[in-house]
């Protein structure tokens, strides 16, 4: 009776977790793209700042600025230098 009530619980368990990766796969998805994309973000900000040097143009190494890169792509990085050397 033991063994039936613990295989209960654990059989609950992984239908839980099942459930909880089937509710929530979307959003996780979704912030993985958004990781990926500020990661990508953050390299393309690393270009600009050493191959820029070259012809005086840099921007700020954060996560902000990558995160603008990353979401809007190169609208974005041309946002941003605007944005520096207009205001």
């Amino acid at each position: 009776m033991e063994q039936m009530t613990s295989l209960g619980i654990v059989v609950g368990g992984i239908l839980l977790l099942w459930l909880l990766i089937q509710l929530f796969k979307k959003p996780i998805k979704l912030l993985l793209k958004l990781a990926c994309n500020t990661a990508i973000g953050y390299i393309a900000l690393l270009l600009v700042n050493k191959f820029g040097a070259l012809i005086g143009i840099s921007l700020g190494l954060n996560w902000v600025n990558a995160l603008i890169i990353g979401v809007f792509g190169y609208p974005g990085l041309i946002l941003l230098l605007l944005l520096k050397y207009f205001f």
